[in-house]
């Protein structure tokens, strides 16, 4: 019989006065400079300061917001931070927010790519190969956390790990978008959650009319950019439809964008697995989204766009998803939570994703990263520093970098 999985109601309330578009940029701004320790941390941040400090909106409101971000695919502390920025300011507010709260890792992450692409010693370096083991560390630590909370009964540790297999069975982009259908209809069909209350719902300015548009236009992308790719063989349609989709299939964290970016870029030829893992150990240093990994990917890969321009052009294409699924579920999200099948669905997606990250972990992080005792011996004190000693990631970094270079 279909286990049942508890949820709690999280009621909403009225929606609170609206200010300025570049208040919004400010309180952001300093946010995207400071908020270390990834989504969960990010969303901690964001209720100290707009909830606590500033009062733009109250627990039970901020409680509905999150409640909905973490049910859609996409960089749930991104799209929360869009939403207030859309209650607070409109449209401008919503651009404003992404933009303060996003550019400054991102900026960051392209000076580093700056550092790889013209300084062929540094990628070779012992430093960077600190870098790669540490991103062992943070996905095995990614997999352990999310395994605990989203595959918490038999059945979704059973998809978790034929998501795996299927995952290492066809390691490409159609494999990885497989298992997630693939888990999804499974979960929809055996699994039962129990009715959610609804609550009252806060309104964000958005119509259903704009709401269905976003929609529309989110699917028309994801659906489109492949063919368009495919009718013109050009290669930076190619990339432009593969960062969309890692940002339209994004479920249960930042870390899962990491198997859908590398079968967008490695087969590709235009970032080997040395720079990817580099990049990537090196996003855990930043405040900020981990979806400004795509940045740095766009600015060191030789492909038909690369440096500043590469660089922000990739992270746009990875948060436009984000941005429309958002937006265009707020109207509909007072529906949506009671469909027990939409529920049930996405459980069982996201016990997928976690076996697509738990196949990552192996290929392309260790293979790439372990190639000895010692690179195994560091991995498993970085990992220790995580998770048992918790350690900030930003600390972890450096000293993994640093024993990089020792040991090199």
């Amino acid at each position: 019989m279909p286990e049942t999985v508890q949820d709690d109601p999280t009621p909403a309330a009225e929606p609170p006065r609206r200010g300025s578009p570049l208040e919004v940029l400010a309180a952001f701004l300093k946010l995207g400079l400071t908020s270390f320790g990834g989504p969960v941390a990010h969303l901690g941040y964001f209720r100290t300061e707009f909830v606590a400090r500033r009062r733009w909106l109250d627990d039970a409101s901020y409680a509905d917001l999150v409640a909905l971000c973490q049910f859609l695919p996409g960089p749930a502390s991104s799209q929360v931070g869009m939403a207030l920025g859309l209650q607070r300011a409109g449209w401008l507010g919503a651009l404003l927010a992404w933009t303060g709260f996003t550019l400054p890792s991102a900026f960051a992450l392209i000076a580093f790519a700056y550092g790889i692409a013209q300084y062929g010693a540094l990628a070779a370096s012992g430093a960077v190969q600190g870098l790669k083991v540490v991103a062992v560390a943070v996905v095995a630590q990614a997999v352990w956390g999310m395994a605990r909370s989203l595959c918490p009964d038999r059945p979704r540790a059973g998809l978790a790990i034929f998501a795996a297999l299927l995952a290492l069975a066809l390691p490409s982009a159609p494999g990885q978008v497989g298992a997630i259908v693939a888990c999804g209809l499974v979960g929809w069909r055996l699994l039962k959650l129990p009715p959610q209350d609804a609550g009252v719902h806060v309104g964000y300015g958005v119509s259903r009319a704009a709401g269905a548009a976003a929609l529309a236009l989110f699917g028309l992308l994801l659906l489109g950019l492949p063919l368009l790719a495919l009718a013109t063989g050009s290669a930076l349609w190619a990339l432009v439809d593969g960062f969309y989709r890692a940002g339209a299939l994004v479920f249960g964290g930042g870390h899962v964008v990491l198997p859908l970016l590398q079968s967008t870029v490695v087969p590709a030829g235009v970032v080997g697995n040395s720079e990817f893992l580099a990049g990537y150990g090196a996003a855990q240093a930043v405040p900020g989204p981990l979806f400004t990994f795509a940045a740095y990917l766009g600015a060191v890969m030789d492909g038909p766009l690369s440096g500043w321009l590469g660089g922000l052009v990739f992270l746009a294409v990875i948060f436009v998803p984000a941005f429309l699924l958002v937006v265009g579920a707020l109207p509909f999200w007072d529906t949506l939570r009671r469909r027990d099948a939409v529920r049930a669905a996405m459980a069982g997606v996201n016990a997928g994703v976690v076996g697509i990250l738990l196949a990552a972990l192996y290929d392309p992080v260790w293979t790439s990263a372990i190639h000895g005792r010692a690179d195994f011996g560091l991995a498993l004190a970085a990992f220790g520093l995580l998770v048992y000693a918790r350690v900030s990631p930003v600390i972890v970094v450096a000293l993994g970098a640093l024993a990089g270079a020792l040991l090199a």
